[in-house]
């Protein structure tokens, strides 16, 4: 991503802030700019950067994101009109990192945000879980944005410039399919199953699960899913309209694509559990599954066939410090030594406060 001053990155949020407390966005010849929020997360290493960047017509190599990341793009709609602003930010580290989505997801934001979800389809085994935890913490901390908002309002009521935020929250057609059944997310999600070119390398019957699975969970959610790869150009120019219709408002496309022999392609609103079928098992009565719910069902359905992957490793790197992709042989050389030298610390320090309790 190209580099930019924190002198600017700061006028740009000064200004912004200015901009919220007088009321409203900058105005270009009585034109109010238009300010949207996204905000990308997803599997580690599963090309949330290289997406991004496509995205943004960006031709510059992708890097490693380090915990947060924010960048900025910028759209004119017409000749000689204002520039929409999208501040996008993206989340490194898979699951390890959940707890910065509080840094994204404010109450400023919240007014014009969506979530993309980036799963990386080349490694299904642990897909199930990343989703799982990465949605559970967006959406507490929208929840509890959203509550925050109510409870100032309610505070503020009859104030001069009050904005509603709590009306932020999305509220679907009620024709919307199933729209008793599911549970939407609630602010706009579009799922992304990323690296399908080394997914149309699994067995059809695997691909099958992955695939009416993710329908499930992005109709429950009232999510739009893409499947796509870098290597494809069709696909990243139907991934960068999706995207696009995040990021500044314009049309997505009306393609819609539901067979798993090809790339999924389903906007919110065009699939429907009847269309969707049941879980796709044949080894398992699902009635002896005791599933709490229809996703809890459709959870341990997916972990018959796709078993998580041990945790074990997960929590080892829940400590950035010991990732190996930030390996720095003398800094962690020292860091090894220091931790030893901490570790005799408390042993010794244990020591004296038993003797203190002994004398005692």
């Amino acid at each position: 991503m190209p580099k930019i001053s924190s002198d600017t990155l700061w006028e740009l949020a000064a200004t912004e802030v200015q901009n919220r407390d007088t009321g409203g966005g900058e105005e270009d010849g009585g034109e109010t700019v238009s300010e949207r929020t996204v905000f990308l997360m997803g599997s580690k290493a599963g090309g949330k950067t290289s997406i991004l960047l496509r995205c943004l017509d960006r031709d510059e190599p992708s890097k490693p994101t380090l915990a947060l990341e924010y960048t900025f793009g910028r759209r004119a709609r017409g000749h000689n009109t204002p520039k929409d602003i999208a501040h996008l930010w993206e989340l490194g580290g898979g699951t390890s990192l959940s707890d910065l989505v509080q840094i994204p997801i404010t109450p400023v934001s919240i007014r014009a945000l969506s979530v993309i979800l980036i799963l990386d389809l080349s490694k299904p085994n642990s897909l199930w879980g990343t989703m799982e935890k990465l949605l559970q913490a967006a959406q507490a901390q929208v929840e509890k944005v959203f509550s925050q908002a109510q409870r100032a309002e309610k505070a503020k009521a009859g104030a001069k410039h009050q904005t509603s935020v709590h009306s932020a929250a999305r509220v679907l057609p009620k024709d919307y399919p199933d729209r008793e059944l599911i549970s939407p997310f609630p602010v706009s999600l579009l799922i992304i199953g990323s690296k399908y070119d080394i997914f149309q390398e699994l067995d059809s019957d695997k691909r099958k699960v992955v695939s009416k699975t993710l329908r499930f969970v992005a109709h429950y959610y009232a999510a739009s899913l893409i499947f796509t790869s870098i290597k494809s150009e069709s696909l990243m120019s139907k991934t960068k309209s999706f995207f696009s219709h995040l990021a500044f408002g314009l049309d997505r496309g009306k393609t819609v694509s539901s067979d798993s022999t090809k790339p999924l392609i389903i906007p919110a609103g065009s699939d429907s559990f009847s269309q969707i079928g049941s879980p796709p098992t044949t080894d398992v009565d699902i009635t002896s599954l005791h599933a709490k719910n229809p996703k809890d069902l459709w959870k341990k359905v997916y972990e018959r066939v796709f078993p998580p992957e041990s945790t074990s490793e997960q929590r080892e790197l829940k400590d950035p410090a010991k990732d190996p992709q930030y390996s720095e042989p003398q800094i962690d050389a020292m860091r090894t030594q220091k931790d030893q030298e901490l570790e005799q610390y408390k042993r010794n320090a244990a020591k004296s406060w038993k003797g203190l309790e002994l004398e005692t």
